[in-house]
């Protein structure tokens, strides 16, 4: 004890506790606040990547994965479908994808990674209504001239197998390519481009 009767042991060891304790007591407050500037578990699931098993795609065949909140189908296209691609050319609005409205690597005549697998949103670039998959070929409603691809029953646009959009339709632009990347032979990331082309 000092000369004024304090003792300092005592003095120290209760500063000591008493700052602890406003430091746990502050961290307790910080915690939940912090956290709540993080996004919801919604927003997190709403920008999260999806994956499309495609391991019993058959040829010919579509598959519709929700991905931030728009349907993306997975089409496998035929080799018929896909020598029909370059016979449509002069009846497209933008057959080369000069807009902007798919990845670098998928700046090509089939709009994909891979030419049997087209990943595209399924959503109408004129309303956004989502188009129905028209594989047959020359359908009455259609026209002999169709060789298979997507109608929107909403205004009447039509897109090709490579989601490219015709000449002459309310749709002003080719169905928009995701970001995706294909993570095994039978596995396609949605959402994320995998690092490389």
């Amino acid at each position: 004890m000092s000369a004024a009767g304090v003792d300092l042991k005592k003095r120290r060891f209760l500063t000591t506790a008493t700052s602890a304790v406003a430091g746990v007591g502050a961290v307790f407050v910080a915690v939940p606040f912090l956290g709540s500037w993080a996004p919801s578990a919604k927003a997190r699931a709403a920008g999260a990547p999806a994956e499309a098993d495609i391991s019993k795609l058959e040829p010919g065949q579509k598959m519709t994965v929700k991905w931030r909140g728009k349907p993306v189908w997975v089409v496998r296209r035929t080799e018929q479908n896909l020598a029909d691609l370059s016979k449509l050319t002069d009846q497209l609005a933008d057959p080369n994808s000069d807009m902007d409205q798919q990845p670098e690597y998928c700046k090509n005549e089939h709009r994909s990674r891979k030419p049997e697998y087209l990943v595209a949103e399924g959503v109408c670039t004129h309303l956004g209504c989502s188009p129905t998959y028209r594989p047959e070929m020359a359908p009455a409603d259609l026209g002999a001239d169709w060789v298979g691809g997507f109608f929107c029953p909403c205004h009447g646009s039509r897109f090709d197998l490579a989601a490219r959009v015709y000449s002459g339709v309310p749709a002003p632009t080719n169905l928009k390519i995701p970001p995706y990347y294909f993570k095994t032979e039978s596995l396609v990331l949605i959402g994320e481009d995998g690092g490389a082309a």
